[in-house]
């Protein structure tokens, strides 16, 4: 299986790192090669130019972007979502990785 690129993007990028962290445990726990990591919703232009991510989750911080962010990734075959506001508040990084395959298989 290939490695999976998940994008996580807050408003600052603190909270999520936490996230990011409990996401990487689920995946090596699966052994699924993962590259998981947090950026600022400011960040993200930058980061796409460079890298190949499979799936754009957004903390709640910044769901609203959502739009935006779809419109960016138009054509490119990248699902962007929210994180479930429960799985974050609770830090469920099993879970918050979940969604993101789930996303990734069904694009």
């Amino acid at each position: 299986m290939a490695m999976k690129t998940i994008m996580l993007v807050c408003s600052a990028g603190m909270s999520t790192s936490l996230l990011v962290s409990k996401m990487q445990k689920a995946a090596a726990a699966q052994n699924l090669e993962a590259d998981i990591f947090a950026v600022s919703a400011s960040e993200v232009d930058d980061i796409l130019g460079k890298k190949n991510i499979d799936v754009l989750l957004l903390g709640p911080q910044v769901r609203y972007m959502k739009a935006q962010f779809e419109k960016k990734l138009q054509g490119k075959n990248i699902p962007v979502d929210s994180i479930n506001m429960q799985y974050y508040g609770l830090m469920n990084g099993e879970k918050v990785l979940e969604e993101a395959l789930k996303l990734m298989d069904n694009k």
